[in-house]
């Protein structure tokens, strides 16, 4: 019962009220409480399900799970403890939820991350799994390769570590120190984060930055007291935190990608200038950035992302910052985003190659989130039961979407 009434609490409040008819909240507020315990009767569900077919409930739908079981912050979201308070929240049960209901008992599991049938409490029936699957896909994992200024190769994973009087590593970070002495001349090290990887670094100036797959950045071993810290994303996705210029003899810090450079004077943003891709997206999470291609020059605010396309127009618009840089904390967040651009991402991460059969799948719309360390038959088998795909096969290292 205190479960049920939590449930309640939650719907009244995020409510909108007047939007919708009064007559028929009470009963659907109930039978939202039911479908998250897996204890709703099929005539239940039938009701359900026509509700939830007027675009405005199934928006508010949508918008309770994302609010109430995503934790927002992304310095406190833990997909561990979400995943333990979706197990705590949900009763076992022996029936499973019926079929009508099952695009949407699906999609609250893609936008919690959850495993697909921890909702339905069953294991996946032979039947359920597409002939050709061979395991050989698995989740990406901290590992990058730098290379040091006389060009030698370092390897970074969890099985190794590395350490000199000025750079260390533990295999899942690499910490820069100051030199005692001012370097006479400016020599550089590059971070390679292969397909399937993510990585940590500390520059010498404090400044943090998260690198995402297939990414690589060149930066100084250590910045000068009198000449800029510039450093140059290569290509990839990366999140800097970067530290202040007054903490720095005043020296600005600039990010050079993909035919734009970036002035920071203290800030948090994120920058995603891969190379296959047909623009470049800067989205500043605080402070203040003033973004630069080919002569043209935006000031951005925090909330505002850059997009820079390969004629170097610059569009800005405002986004959910969440959804750009949950990436870094463990999550990948899609919030209308087309199928093959989801795709795309997992293919970096679990480092598989994806095919379409059916071009028009590609556009589908989806919105979501998914744990980084899920399994991709787990997250594949999820959207399938939303309906987003026919089918899948997984061979080898590639995966075909029907």
């Amino acid at each position: 019962m205190r479960k049920k009434n939590k449930f309640k609490g939650f719907l009244k409040h995020f409510r909108h009220r007047g939007k919708y008819k009064k007559v028929d909240w009470k009963k659907a507020e109930i039978l939202i409480v039911k479908l998250f315990e897996n204890n709703i009767s099929e005539q239940e569900s039938e009701w359900l399900t026509q509700w939830l077919q007027d675009q405005e409930h199934l928006d508010y739908f949508n918008s309770f799970v994302e609010i109430n079981y995503l934790i927002q912050s992304k310095s406190t979201f833990d997909p561990h403890a979400s995943l333990k308070e979706v197990k705590q929240r949900i009763k076992p049960k022996t029936q499973r939820l019926f079929p009508s209901l099952l695009k949407y008992a699906a999609a609250i599991v893609l936008l919690l991350g959850s495993a697909y049938f921890l909702f339905f409490n069953k294991a996946v029936s032979n039947d359920d799994v597409p002939i050709g699957i061979v395991n050989t896909i698995k989740a990406g994992t901290d590992k990058a390769i730098l290379t040091l200024e006389d060009g030698s190769e370092v390897v970074l994973n969890k099985e190794t570590s590395y350490q000199t009087p000025y750079v260390e590593s533990d295999g899942k970070a690499l910490v820069y120190q100051n030199e005692n002495e001012t370097p006479t001349e400016i020599v550089y090290n590059i971070l390679t984060i292969p397909r399937g990887g993510q990585f940590f670094v500390q520059l010498s100036d404090g400044t943090k930055v998260w690198l995402n797959s297939q990414s690589q950045l060149k930066y100084p071993k250590t910045f000068t007291a009198d000449n800029p810290r510039d450093v140059e994303l290569v290509y990839g996705e990366a999140y800097f935190e970067v530290s202040p210029s007054t903490a720095n003899n005043g020296m600005p810090f600039n990010v050079v990608s993909k035919n734009q450079n970036i002035e920071v004077l203290g800030t948090q943003f994120n920058v995603k200038a891969y190379q296959d891709e047909q623009a470049t997206y800067t989205t500043l999470v605080e402070g203040k950035i003033a973004l630069e291609a080919k002569g043209h020059k935006k000031i951005l605010k925090p909330n505002q992302q850059a997009v820079v396309d390969n004629a170097d127009r610059i569009t800005v618009k405002t986004v959910e910052v969440y959804n750009e840089v949950s990436w870094k904390d463990g999550v990948f967040s899609f919030k209308g985003k087309p199928l093959k651009e989801l795709m795309t991402v997992l293919s970096r991460w679990y480092d598989v190659e994806v095919v379409f059969e059916n071009s028009a799948l590609e556009t589908i719309t989806f919105k979501g989130v998914l744990g980084k360390e899920q399994s991709i038959e787990d997250i594949l088998f999820a959207i399938k039961a939303a309906s987003f795909i026919n089918s899948y096969d997984i061979t080898d290292k590639t995966i075909t979407i029907k």
